[in-house]
C-alpha cells in the first residue's frame, strides 16, 4: 500500500498472473477459459484441408505433364461441332427428319450389298388390305430385310383391332413371309346411341356400321360387347325366338331382355335363363302368346309369367268388361 493505503497494483494484476520469471503480463481474463477440444478439433480440419489440397495440386501438376495425343485438338473441335449440330436438330425439332434420313441412307447401303426385299408372302388377309398390311409393317420400297425389325412391325400390326395374331419370317437374302389370322364380325353394339361392329371377344372392328353388317345381331347396353357370345350362343339353341329376335339388351350388366321383331320386350332373368326360354317357347306354343297383343312377358319370377297388354288390347279388354257387367245387371232387373 502506499501513504493513503492503496494498493499500489493494478486491479487486475491479479487476474493477469505473471511469466515464469516472475514478471506480470497482461493476458486477458477471458484467455483461462478451457477451449482445448474446440481449437483442437479445428486444427485437425485445416490439416486435413491442407491435406487435400496438395494432394489436389500434385494430381492436377501431373495431368497437365501428360503429353496430348496428335489429333486431340482435330477430335475435340469434330466433338464440339457435332454438339453443336445436335443441339440445333433437337431445337429445331429435326430429329424425326435426322431419324428418318439415318433409317434410308442405312437401308440404302444395306439394299446395295444385296439385302433389297424382292418378295413377299401375304396370307390370312380378307378385311385388312395387303397395301394397309404392308405399309403397317414397315414393308417399304426402300426398306431392306436386314434392318426389318419384325417384333416392332409385328407390334403395330397387332394394333389393328381386325388382326388377333401375325407371323412375320424372313427368309436370307431378300424374301419376307406374312401371316395375318383376322377377327371376324360377330354382332352389332349399341352404346350411347352410338352402334359398332365387335368381334366375338369383344373387340370393336369398326366404329361405324356398313351396309353389309346389318344383318349382324344387335347387342345393347353397357358391357354386352362382352357377353354377347355367351348369351347369344344360348339364343340360337331356340330357333324360334331368334329368327323374331331383334336386339339384345343388357340390363345393368347383370341381365338380358329381348327385343322381338313384332315389339314384344321379353325381360329374362339374370340365372338359369334356358328354363325362362324353355317356358316361353312352350307358351307359344301351346297359347300362341308370341303372336297375341301384348308388349311386356316378364320370366324374371320362377314361379309365375306376368304379361302386359298392348293399350288398345287393354282397352278392349276394359270395355269387355264392362259390357259384361251391364250384361249381368239387366239379367238380375230383368229377374
Amino acid at each position: 500500500m502506499d501513504g493513503g493505503r492503496r494498493l499500489d497494483q493494478p486491479l487486475m494484476s491479479g487476474l493477469s498472473g505473471v511469466d515464469e520469471a516472475g514478471k506480470p503480463h497482461n493476458k486477458p481474463a477471458y484467455s483461462r477459459v478451457r477451449i482445448g477440444p474446440f481449437r483442437a478439433r479445428h486444427r485437425f480440419q485445416l490439416r486435413w484441408v491442407a491435406a487435400y489440397r496438395q494432394l489436389l495440386a500434385r494430381w492436377t501438376s501431373k495431368i497437365t505433364r501428360l503429353p496430348l495425343p496428335r489429333d486431340a485438338g482435330i477430335v475435340g473441335s469434330a466433338l464440339l461441332i457435332a454438339a453443336t449440330l445436335w443441339y440445333g436438330i433437337v431445337e429445331g425439332q429435326h430429329t424425326a427428319d435426322v431419324i428418318s434420313w439415318f433409317k434410308d441412307t442405312r437401308d440404302t447401303l444395306a439394299n446395295s450389298l444385296g439385302f433389297r426385299i424382292g418378295a413377299i408372302s401375304l396370307t390370312g388377309s380378307k378385311q385388312v388390305s395387303r397395301e394397309e398390311i404392308l405399309t403397317t409393317a414397315g414393308v417399304t420400297g426402300r426398306a431392306s430385310l436386314l434392318f426389318l425389325d419384325v417384333d416392332a412391325a409385328r407390334a403395330r400390326l397387332l394394333a389393328n383391332p381386325w388382326i388377333a395374331d401375325a407371323a412375320i419370317l424372313k427368309l436370307y437374302p431378300d424374301r419376307l413371309q406374312l401371316r395375318v389370322t383376322e377377327r371376324q364380325a360377330f354382332a352389332l353394339w349399341q352404346k350411347d346411341g352410338r352402334v359398332s361392329v365387335i368381334a366375338a371377344d369383344g373387340t370393336v372392328l369398326e366404329p361405324f356400321v356398313e351396309g353389309r353388317y346389318l344383318g349382324l345381331p344387335l347387342v345393347v347396353g353397357r358391357g354386352a360387347q362382352r357377353q354377347a357370345k355367351e348369351f347369344l350362343a344360348v339364343i340360337d339353341r331356340y330357333p324360334a325366338i331368334r329368327s323374331m329376335l331383334r336386339a339384345s339388351i343388357l340390363v345393368a350388366e347383370r341381365r338380358w331382355n329381348m327385343r322381338l321383331a313384332n315389339s314384344i320386350d321379353v325381360r329374362l332373368p339374370e340365372t338359369d335363363v334356358e328354363r325362362a326360354l324353355d317356358r316361353l317357347v312352350e307358351l307359344d306354343r301351346d297359347k300362341k302368346l308370341l303372336t297375341r297383343d301384348v308388349t311386356v312377358v316378364d320370366l324374371r319370377l320362377p314361379d309365375r309369367v306376368t304379361v302386359r297388354l298392348s293399350d288398345a288390347a287393354a282397352q278392349a279388354r276394359d270395355e269387355a268388361e264392362a259390357a259384361l257387367k251391364d250384361k249381368k245387371k239387366k239379367k238380375g232387373g230383368d229377374a
